[in-house]
């Protein structure tokens, strides 16, 4: 296996774009912090599925700024945004779009008109997705994979980059419709957004008792996104990295023969491929959003917890012994020998 050092230099253009992607993460950040007080963490693992092309759910209590980062972030990047509020009386047709009829008065004649719901925005909050019938909830699953809308017999394509940001509230679960797996898998990330420190929560009251107006400027146009997205996925991933991840995502499968007596006790049903594959894009993201242009174990540790822990469904035992998902990847991340030579794959 070769070392990192020994890889192919990228060709100048990609290097320019890992350049400028590392510009630009730089300049959002100036400019959502203009907005945003803390959230380093949620800001960074938003910004990752974005340039991977993929969609988010950020889970915590009211009031922490979800709907105001995710907003923020839209005017920051000079894209459309459009807001869902899932309740239960939300019916598909009221994301999707639906077909009208309408007089020409040219002819006379009565024909149907397709009026484009609001899921046709280059980005989409649903905010408390978990509120809304699973009916409604599944009128975003084809928006998410395959990038088009279908009514009757018409295909709509969605604008591109098009990204879906739900939110949940993880207190109050009377009334709701808790996502199917299915459609927890089309998530890349699950984000979990905390209470401030002390410090910014100082700042933050300082900040929205006062006069202060923001003017947030913009940073990336659409089309330098999709330009972006397109040399994330040709960053280099050593033999070794691909390994780790491959290992860490099969050592939470309580089925396999290697599984650890933990992991059979605590885990129900493990994560899937499409986990394997998200921490490989989260990773290659991650390293040129710092700079660099090649992939390091230490990236996939970083992004393993928004990857896994919607996909590290729990046991009954586990939930008796106080213990989530985090706990179980926390376990594994201890656990899982990084594969080869260690420090080839840090390199």
């Amino acid at each position: 296996m070769a070392d990192v050092a020994q890889q192919p230099a990228p060709p100048s253009d990609d290097v320019d774009a890992v350049r400028r992607l590392g510009e630009a993460y730089e300049q959002l950040g100036a400019e959502l912090g203009k907005v945003i007080v803390g959230m380093d963490q949620v800001i960074e693992q938003v910004l990752i599925a974005m340039f991977c092309r993929g969609h988010c759910i950020l889970e915590g209590v009211p009031g922490l700024a979800k709907t105001l980062l995710i907003s923020t972030l839209a005017d920051a990047l000079h894209l459309s945004f459009r807001r869902i509020q899932f309740t239960p009386d939300l019916m598909p047709a009221d994301i999707t779009g639906t077909d009208v009829l309408e007089e020409d008065r040219t002819t006379g004649k009565r024909i149907f008109r397709f009026v484009r719901g609001p899921v046709f925005a280059n980005m989409l909050l649903a905010d408390e997705i978990n509120r809304t019938p699973p009916k409604t909830q599944a009128a975003l699953l084809e928006a998410m994979q395959e990038r088009h809308v279908t009514v009757g017999d018409a295909t709509f394509p969605l604008p591109s980059p098009f990204f879906v940001l739900a939110t949940q509230n993880p207190i109050e679960q009377e009334g709701t419709y808790p996502l199917p797996e299915a459609q927890l898998d089309r998530f890349m990330f699950k984000i979990q957004v905390g209470y401030p420190t002390p410090d910014e929560e100082l700042r933050i009251m300082k900040q929205v008792t006062s006069p202060y107006e923001a003017d947030v400027e913009t940073t990336l146009t659409d089309e330098q996104i999709v330009t972006l997205q397109d040399t994330v996925r040709k960053v280099p991933v050593p033999d070794p990295v691909y390994a780790y991840a491959r290992d860490l995502v099969r050592a939470t499968r309580p089925g396999e023969s290697d599984a650890s007596p933990a992991v059979k006790e605590l885990v129900n049903w493990g994560a899937g491929p499409r986990a394997s594959i998200y921490l490989i894009l989260a990773g290659k993201a991650r390293a040129i959003l710092h700079g660099r242009f090649h992939v390091t174990t230490d990236d996939i540790r970083s992004v393993a917890h928004p990857v896994l822990r919607h996909r590290v469904l729990t046991t009954f035992a586990a939930e008796a012994a106080g213990k989530n998902a985090d706990e179980v990847i926390d376990q594994l991340l201890d656990t899982v020998p990084v594969a080869q030579d260690k420090k080839l794959a840090r390199a």
